[in-house]
């Protein structure tokens, strides 16, 4: 009987691998026996992780400290990759930040900073892992982490760089699966709706946001740890072949209405 999400021996880089929603993807992939790249940058916390999941689900893990911001950065932690297993199979780009304000007082720093990192961050990961690792191999699996709100604008926290970043990283995804689609490589994105990290707990557990989900999103609740696990999977496996250019949201529904 054929295991279609099996990633025994692939060897996946998980960017902004070091709290969150990074480290709920990197360890579902561990769990189908991919070894795992912990790359943020915050060293002791991406070593804590590689030490858990080797731990956890035996495979091979290591944190490799990287500005994803920082061209030189990305081409050396790369590198380090390469030399340690000759092989990059899947790439989750998942680095992010969000800026809230007012849009009308928003600096040009914030608005800089965002596209940096979310956007042009992901773009640089990207170019660097299909030059490297997917190219010569003929075969790759990029997903990069967008947003619900990549898709669609809101009324509940001002965050136009956000909004613009994310929308980039979602046009950036099908114009990369249009040009590397037929080198073997797929690119797709997942756009996640509200999920309760140590960077979001404290302000989705606000009884303002528990009803505004209770409205508007038609689960009518926040996505919870694990629920995001599904979606990696499927679009790292060798087996989704024939999936490209896919925007897929988990969001309860948030962007049906």
């Amino acid at each position: 009987m054929k295991n279609y999400f099996d990633l025994t021996g692939q060897v996946a880089v998980v960017t902004g691998c070091s709290t969150g929603l990074g480290v709920q993807m990197a360890k579902a992939l561990a769990n189908q026996g991919a070894n795992i790249v912990c790359l943020a940058r915050r060293k002791n916390l991406i070593d804590e992780v590689a030490a858990e999941l080797t731990r956890t689900y035996g495979v091979k893990a290591i944190g490799v400290p990287c500005d994803i911001t920082d061209t030189e950065k990305v081409v050396e932690a790369i590198d380090v990759v390469m030399k340690e297993f000759g092989r990059i199979d899947i790439l989750v780009n998942n680095a992010g930040t969000g800026a809230v304000a007012p849009a009308e007082q928003i600096t040009d720093e914030q608005f800089a900073n965002e596209m940096n990192i979310d956007l042009f961050g992901s773009f640089k990961m990207a170019r660097e892992v299909v030059n490297k690792a997917m190219i010569p191999a003929g075969y790759g699996r990029i997903i990069n982490i967008a947003s619900m709100y990549g898709l669609v604008g809101n009324k509940i926290a001002p965050a136009a760089p956000y909004h613009a970043a994310k929308g980039g990283v979602v046009n950036l995804t099908r114009a990369l699966a249009a040009e590397w689609g037929d080198k073997g490589i797929t690119v797709n994105s997942i756009c996640p709706g509200y999920f309760e990290t140590p960077l979001t707990k404290e302000t989705l557990e606000t009884e303002f946001f528990q009803n505004y989900a209770r409205t508007m999103i038609p689960l009518g609740r926040y996505g919870k740890e694990g629920e995001l696990d599904t979606a990696a999977i499927f679009l790292s496996s060798s087996a989704s072949s024939y999936v490209n250019g896919l925007i897929l949201p988990v969001d309860g529904g948030y962007t049906s209405l």
